[in-house]
């Protein structure tokens, strides 16, 4: 496994093409199946180049949010008005820098896509779950996901949960109904897939800004060919399982036990777009977390830092909260409850340390220095008994006081709880999915969509759950729609 950037073959030296097609489209996760059945749709012929025996990549792990909004079927049956306007303004208040093209045309276009998927063939449920969790544990169609409701974001805009789940019980796997429903779908419409065999190279024709992708080199076993084609859209996933990508740009996430991904998230799909002329935004951006709840009854305690300090609202995203966490000395804090809120989290991600019948035996026990924490459950708790939070406007419905002993703690650190984490980063492109240099011009004949282009997702403090599936699928139909309009008749 390395990061080195693999070399493009010129089109005058392929010898002999194993196939001619309209449309290439790498990888058949969810923004591969959908850029496929669009391009098709629109009278494309596409061919889908997939690593795997079977379709899905990461896809296949997620467990079905997708982040929808703007005035759903499922919020409005459910009584949870939204617009594009309020969502447009979440996700740029929550955005690093703001691509406030692609926002809007996501949240535009989001009920439009809400229907679309469930034109695939399947119905997410009008019913709501109104508890802190990290996913519905049965099939409730919505619940929040973000940070809508977290300050400083519910005063810029009208909280809304848009966390729509398919209707399949548990935390993982639900995302596959849908790509089972993109492969009913793509073979009605003639797509061809080929399993086991993967991409190697883009084939180029021009040089500089006169680049035009005109096709790709494949291998299966020893088996190799070049395909033809006036499009390619890579959707091959990040490079959470590549080492050397993930020492040299995302290094907290060669510190903790086990990463999000699927084999083939090795980062050949944005080097190969590198490989052509393409740039890469946030490549040093992870989604990365260990949630203590639920239950959400421990959000009411305080997280500190080794230095005694809160640093977060406690009723963040758990994202949110692990970003800020990632910002602390050693990467260390502690979750502290008092013994009438101190229950166990649901999924045991957060190792209990020990209780102390004391704060000063909790501080000599963390390592904190002598009356750190003390001043610092003084002032939380003085203020929560008003039903403040003026140091980080945590919500009333979280806010209580955390003074009758004995205190446990939790360990959230890096290293201790049990972080999982992705990539973030990936190719820089247009609200169509086409590949864009340094200078913004597209390389021509070039899309990227899902985990390899850089999106909505842009760091783990903003995201929300629902957002990777979101917007590899709308981005994906997206760059398949562009790339069928631009194909030559043949």
């Amino acid at each position: 496994m390395n990061a080195d950037i693999p070399a493009t073959v010129e089109a005058q030296t392929v010898t002999a093409w194993s196939d001619e097609v309209d449309v290439v489209v790498i990888g058949f996760g969810i923004a591969g199946g959908c850029a496929a059945v669009t391009a098709a749709a629109a009278g494309a012929r596409v061919l889908v180049l997939e690593r795997a025996a079977a379709a899905g990549g990461t896809t296949s792990l997620a467990g079905g949010h997708f982040y929808l909004g703007g005035g759903t079927a499922v919020q409005e049956a459910t009584g949870h008005p939204d617009s594009p306007e309020e969502m447009y303004k979440y996700l740029v208040a929550v955005s690093r820098q703001p691509d406030h093209t692609k926002i809007r045309a996501y949240c535009d276009g989001s009920v439009e896509h809400f229907n679309w998927l469930e034109d695939l063939g399947f119905q997410f449920e009008r019913s709501y779950f109104p508890g802190k969790a990290v996913i519905q544990p049965n099939t409730e169609g919505l619940m929040f996901t973000g940070n809508e409701k977290v300050w400083p974001f519910l005063q810029e805009a009208v909280p809304a949960p848009r966390g729509h789940k398919v209707p399949v019980p548990g935390d993982t796997g639900g995302a596959s109904m849908v790509i089972d429903l993109l492969l009913k779908r793509a073979a009605l419409l003639g797509v061809q897939i080929r399993y086991e065999t993967g991409a190697t190279g883009l084939i180029v024709e021009g040089s500089g800004a006169n680049t035009r992708v005109a096709g790709v080199r494949w291998k299966k076993f020893s088996e190799t060919g070049a395909i033809k084609s006036d499009a390619v859209i890579i959707a091959a996933g990040g490079f959470v399982m590549n080492p050397d990508m993930v020492a040299r740009y995302t290094p907290k996430l060669a510190e903790k036990p086990f990463v999000l991904g699927n084999t083939y998230d090795d980062g050949l799909g944005i080097r190969m777009g590198v490989s052509a002329g393409g740039a890469t935004e946030h490549m040093d951006q992870i989604f990365v977390t260990a949630p203590p709840y639920p239950p959400p009854v421990l959000l009411t305690g305080i997280i500190v830092n080794k230095l005694g300090q809160r640093f977060v609202a406690e009723d963040s995203y758990h994202s949110r909260t692990a970003g800020f966490i990632m910002d602390q000395p050693d990467s260390a804090a502690y979750l502290i409850v008092d013994e009438s809120h101190l229950e166990h989290p649901t999924m045991p991600l957060v190792p209990f340390i020990d209780g102390w019948e004391t704060v000063a035996e909790m501080e000599a026990g963390l390592s904190i220095a002598h009356g750190n924490l003390s001043a610092t459950l003084d002032r939380y708790n003085a203020h929560a008994a008003r039903g403040a939070d003026p140091d980080f406007h945590k919500q009333p419905e979280f806010l209580a006081p955390q003074d009758k002993g004995p205190w446990g703690a939790f360990d959230m650190s890096l290293g201790k709880a049990m972080y999982a984490g992705f990539t973030l980063g990936g190719l820089t492109t247009s609200v169509d999915g086409q590949v864009l240099r340094a200078d913004g011009t597209a390389v021509a004949g070039l899309y990227a969509a899902g985990a390899c282009a850089s999106n909505i997702a842009q760091d783990g403090k903003g995201y929300a759950s629902g957002t990777q599936l979101g917007e590899g699928s709308f981005f994906g139909r997206r760059a398949g729609a562009h790339a069928a309009a631009g194909a030559h008749p043949r």
